[in-house]
């Protein structure tokens, strides 16, 4: 199913075919070094491709959405969308073949911006770790605040929309 278009992009359900290209940038130190709980094997990312392909966009529950090329429908990342208490954190891993390219910008300021119409009064979070600047500006240039380090968890919060 798709979620959404942008210019470059389709945002839409997990299918099957994902599975490799997620094995493949799980498993790159380039994506890698700044995830935390990711599932790696092949057979443990096959699993949760199956438990998520029939996620909707606006499910009460956390979700997962392809990021994909919109000419070839390749899958080149990945946005988790974690509604709880009148928030929503947001978690994304793009693979190391498109970093750079302005395609995370792209996905997620649509995807904001859709998913903040649909709960205008909810607040946004995303976290990081301190290392990962390019997340950082990313976060940023799509008009997060900085809301600071939080030992517990050992990462950088950031928040949008907040009351």
């Amino acid at each position: 199913m798709i979620f959404l278009t942008t210019e470059r992009l389709v945002l839409r359900s997990l299918i099957p075919s994902d599975a490799d290209v997620m094995f493949d940038y799980r498993n790159n130190e380039i994506c890698a070094r700044y995830q935390r709980g990711q599932v790696k094997t092949l057979e443990e990312i096959q699993k949760l491709v199956a438990a998520h392909e029939n996620d909707r966009i606006f499910d009460d529950r956390p979700f997962i959405i392809a990021v994909a090329l919109k000419e070839t429908n390749e899958m080149i990342g990945e946005i988790v969308v974690m509604p709880n208490d009148e928030a929503i954190s947001l978690g994304y891993t793009f693979s190391y073949r498109y970093h750079r390219q302005g395609y995370a910008y792209e996905a997620l300021s649509q995807l904001i911006e859709l998913l903040h119409e649909a709960f205008p009064d909810w607040e946004f979070i995303c976290f990081t770790e301190v290392e990962n600047t390019a997340s950082i500006a990313l976060l940023k240039k799509l008009g997060y605040m900085d809301l600071g380090y939080i030992e517990k968890i050992d990462s950088q919060m950031f928040g949008k929309f907040m009351k």
